[in-house]
Formats: structure tokens, sequence, C-alpha cells
């Protein structure tokens, strides 16, 4: 056998399986096993988009050093899936582990002579074990669970405590799933000497840190923002944002005597009733979200821009995946930046929130509730697949008690009262955000007429060319205004003086931090920003005129945060090096390393308007 690769608490496990054979169940218990040894991980779930018989995968990064982005490469492959068993094979690393289930016997020209192979009979055991056909297929998994936990040295009372949890309520499962989690591990223990190249120890490198994903985490971010309106229509990846938001309500947002609903969810015919629901609902004064995906946001358009144009808060939730059209619909992308930032026809100018992280989700989902109130416009939460259905390793939620919703420019009936002008596109405190009133405010005082037409600044119907130049100038100086409301970028300037920045945003945020580390290890230093909102804040064009290169890493194929830098930055496109990522799969960190090595290797040989793209 070839030199095994020997890691702790640092390697790549990924299991390749068939979609609906119930093993996500098993493999998601492989990775909270390890984060209850309080060794950090990070999984990657890779599933086609139709409910049984296609291959989905399972990735799980095991970091002591806390480097949670795909990293590239695996270290050891769980082959359950024949039809994909060439590519699995390709990927392990020399020296890597195939671990397959070896009942039926396969010729040698299956394997390769750089890695090592553990083969189980786990259908025969099961087969021994069990007469019931699904029987045999689910605890198949569970088998290999406890194979694994002894060839990696995994602690069996953990997995052991997860499976009473998973099946609490449920407790005739209990003792069937031990006795097949233990059927492996002795054979495992028995077979082989254990533990193999790649082992486990306990650490207390976790520590108060959740493992939750981006959905659940920005519908709870809604509840706390105080949302109590969503309208939606099922698009992957975002329909979990909109279950667990009705799951939280359920919870959260009841009335504690009578137990009458708070809220009310509304899943409508299409997206464009959806967003439509919304935008009457924060005409009403509610605070309404929808959550969609990059086809949904084509059908949202015309809603989108009455919203910009008669200046109504709406939040939209984009949990971008493959593109264009249908896609790829399970695969991740953030291919939506240009579509969303000018949503609908005509001039329109969106704000755009870039969370990072599942943590993000939550503070961003509270906060463009009241950037939409303040701005009183949509406001985009550009989210991905990554972020939305994968589980992160992220700080604990929290939230700040005495923290009070942010309704910007409301007129009272007190204030229409005492007499205050009231103008319902007038531009009082030159800042082009006009004050609005909520239906029923007064009798008699303060009522408008919304319209997508034109109007003048006093809610009046007007076609007249000065009145329409008036209120799209407003329109554009509130926009100028958000640069101050949004969150600003995050700078981190390298170790040396350097020439060469990077500029990325949202998912990349972990493989970015790893690939800087690796980078500066073959001496290449780099400046970095990650941008967490549009409009651009100011740093972000000082960043980027203040470095001779700036590479934009993304994950699209046409460059689309570059491209809005150069039309809304008016930069010189040659300063801005795009590094693209777009195979669908969440961006790693050999990716990036390789990119900006191969980049500044060409920069040295060949004049840079040249050898630039």
């Amino acid at each position: 056998m070839p030199q095994p690769l020997t890691a702790v608490n640092d390697f790549v496990v990924k299991f390749a399986n068939v979609n609906g054979s119930g093993s996500a169940s098993a493999n998601a218990l492989f990775a909270k096993s390890i984060l209850r040894m309080g060794i950090p991980a990070s999984s990657r779930n890779i599933f086609p988009s139709n409910i049984q018989g296609l291959p989905t995968w399972y990735e799980v990064r095991i970091s002591e050093s806390g480097h949670l982005g795909r990293r590239g490469g695996v270290d050891m492959m769980v082959a359950m899936n024949p039809e994909t068993w060439d590519e699995d094979l390709a990927e392990i690393e020399p020296g890597g582990y195939l671990f397959y289930d070896s009942t039926k016997p396969l010729l040698p020209s299956k394997f390769r002579d750089d890695i090592n192979v553990i083969g189980a009979p786990l259908t025969a055991i099961c087969n021994r074990e069990y007469t019931d056909a699904r029987q045999r297929q689910l605890f198949k998994n569970i088998i290999y669970l406890g194979a694994l936990s002894g060839l990696l040295d995994i602690d069996v009372a953990a997995i052991e405590k997860l499976i009473g949890e998973q099946f609490r309520g449920r407790d005739t499962l209990i003792k069937p799933n031990l006795h097949a989690l233990h059927l492996g591990r002795e054979w495992a223990l028995g077979e082989h000497d254990c533990p193999i190249g790649l082992r486990l120890e306990r650490t207390d490198k976790v520590g108060d840190r959740i493992f939750m994903n981006g959905n659940d985490a920005a519908a709870l971010g809604c509840v706390f923002g105080g949302a109590t309106v969503a309208a939606w229509y099922p698009i992957t990846p975002s329909s979990s944002l909109a279950e667990a938001f009705a799951a939280h309500c359920n919870r959260y947002r009841r009335d504690p005597e009578t137990k009458k609903k708070r809220f009310a969810i509304i899943q409508a015919e299409d997206e464009l009733a959806s967003i439509g629901i919304v935008i009457g609902a924060a005409w009403n004064g509610a605070r309404a979200f929808t959550a969609t995906a990059g086809p949904g946001i084509s059908l949202m358009q015309e809603f989108i821009g009455l919203a910009y144009f008669a200046e109504i808060p709406a939040v939209i939730f984009d949990v971008q995946r493959g593109s264009p059209s249908t896609g790829m619909p399970t695969r991740t992308q953030q291919a939506d930046i240009l579509s969303a930032a000018y949503a609908s026809h005509g001039d329109t100018k969106h704000v755009l929130l870039f969370p990072q992280d599942p943590h993000e989700s939550f503070t961003f989902a509270a906060e463009a509730l009241d950037l939409a109130d303040r701005l009183q416009t949509p406001i985009f939460v550009m989210m991905d697949l990554d972020i939305g259905m994968n589980d992160w390793l992220v700080e604990p939620l929290a939230w700040d008690e005495n923290r009070s919703y942010d309704r910007g420019k409301v007129m009272t009936a007190e204030m229409l009262e005492a007499g205050v002008e009231f103008g319902r596109y007038l531009d009082v405190d030159g800042d082009g955000i006009p004050y609005r009133t909520y239906p029923g405010t007064h009798p008699s005082r303060g009522a408008f007429f919304t319209r997508g037409t034109s109007k003048d600044r006093y809610a009046r119907y007007s076609e007249e060319g000065p009145d329409y130049v008036d209120n799209m100038q407003r329109l554009l100086h509130k926009f100028e205004t958000a640069k101050r409301l949004v969150p600003r970028p995050i700078k981190q300037t390298a170790r040396e003086p350097t020439r060469y920045g990077a500029l990325y945003f949202g998912s990349t945020a972990p493989a970015m931090t790893e690939a800087l580390e690796a980078l500066e290890a073959r001496g290449i230093h780099l400046d970095t920003m990650r941008i967490r909102a549009f409009p651009f804040h100011d740093d972000v064009l000082d960043f980027v005129t203040g470095h001779e290169r700036v590479f934009v890493v993304e994950q699209n194929r046409d460059a689309q945060l570059r491209t809005l830098l150069i039309s809304e930055g008016d930069l010189d496109p040659a300063r801005l090096v795009p590094i693209l990522h777009y195979d669908g799969t969440p961006i790693t960190a050999r990716f990036i390393v390789k990119a900006i090595a191969d980049m500044l290797a060409v920069v040295t040989l060949a004049p840079l308007k040249k050898a630039l793209p």
C-alpha cells in the first residue's frame, strides 16, 4: 500500500451517495459528532434537483485551526454510489483513503495505486442482520458511520448521544440504530489497526459556537427584526427560509394568552403575486418580506420598480443559485448581482446587502427591515445556496433587547394636527428621504394617492418633465444617503506593504481567509476588503485607487461585482482583475490561491495591460 496520509483534526471526508437513500441523516451525525468532540468542522451538501435516484455528495471539512471554507481535494472518500465511482476516485489526494462496500468484488483496474483502500462488506452485514429491504438500506448508512467511528477514532459516546437526541419521542428507533452503529464499529476494530492515519482527538476549539444554516438564521432575524408578513412562492434554495419563518412565528409570534397568531404568511400563486403582497402589506405599515432565487427576481421586476418609484419598503431575500434561467437549482453561485442592483425597467438602483455566513444572515435580515423603512425602498439580502442551505459553524446569535425598530420618517397624527406641511415626495431634510404616513393616520390630513406613474412632490399626478427630473434626482440623492446607512466594508491590511489588493463578498469569505494565509506563505501579500453592501461606501473606491491592481473574487462567469464597481465607481477596468469561479460548487481556497498566484506570475512576464484580462 502507498504511504498513507497522516493528519490529526485536519482533513476532508466526502460521502458519495444516491439521493433518497437515507444517507443524509447518517452523514449529518458524522459532522455533528466531530463538533461534539470540540473540533471545528464545516459541511457542504451537494445534491441534485430531483427527489431521488441521482448522485449526491456531502463534504465535511475538519480543521482544528478553524479554516471552514472548502479547501479543495478529499482525504477520505466514502464511496457508496457505483455510478460516480470514477469521478469520486479521482478526487482523492495521493496517499488518501477510499472506503467502500466490498460485498461485491471489483476488478483491480477500478482502483488507484496511490491511495489506501478500505473495503467493508456493508451489504453482507445488512443482509445477515435484517430481512426488510428498507431497513437494509437505512441501517447500511449507520453501519458505515460506525465503521468510520472506529477508523477515525470518533468518540462513539458522542454519536450515541446524538442518535438519542435525533429520535427523542420515537424511542423504539434508538436501540436498533445503536445496534447498527456498533455493528460497523466492531467490524472496523476487528479488521483494521484503528485509528488509521487520519484521526480525531478531542479538543475545545468549538467553544460556544453553533451549527446552523443561513435560511434558518435569516428567518429568525426577520422575527426579531419585527417582520409580521411574509409572502412567498416555493423555489429552491429559498423555500426553507419561509418555512423556518413560519416555524419561528408559531413559537414566538402568538399572543401568550389567547394563542392567536400575530403574523401572516401567504404562499402565493407565483413570485409576482408574492412581491405584490409584500408591497401591499408594507404600504399599510407592516414589516414584510419575500424569499426567492434568481428566477423569482426576474418575475418580480415590474413590482420591484413600482416599490422603488412609489417608495414603499420591502425586503427581498435572494438565495442565489446556478443560472441563468432555471440553471442548476441546487448549485450555488453569486450571479444575481446585476439583476438585483438594477431590477426593473428604466432607471433604478437598489440597496444590496452581502452577508458572509448565517450569523450575518441573522443580523442583516433585521438590518434590512430597518433600512427598508428608513429608506422607503426595496432592500435585497443577497445570500446564496452555500450560506442558505448548508450548516456553518458560527458565533451564537445575539439580540439587544433594548434595540428599537427604525421605522424611518413617519408623519404622526399629532404632527399633522399641528399643521406640519406634508408632501409625500417632499425632501424636507436634504437627504432625499420624504415623510410618509400610514393609512388611517388622520381623518383628513396626510392622505396621498400611491401610483406608479410620475407625480410632483405632493403626490399629484404629473407628466411634466421638471417634476419627473426633480423626483428622479431626489431618488438618486436618497441612494447616496444609503451609503452612510448600509454596513461598511471590512478592510484587512497585509503584514507587508503591497501594491496589490483583493475584493470579495458573501460566502467567499472563509475560503478567502485561508487563501490569504497560503499566499502569504508563498511571499504574496495582499490587502483585502470584504464588501458588505451596495451602494459602495467611499472606502471601497479609495481601496481600489490605492492599489496598482485589485483582484475581484466572485462566484459567477461575468464578473458582475467588477462590472458594478466599474460602472458605479468610474474606475479603470485594467485596475480590476477578475478571479471567477462558477461551476456550481462553493469556491475553494486552493482555487483562489492558484488563480491569484498564476495571475501574478503572468504579470511579471508581460506588460500588465496585455497580460491581464
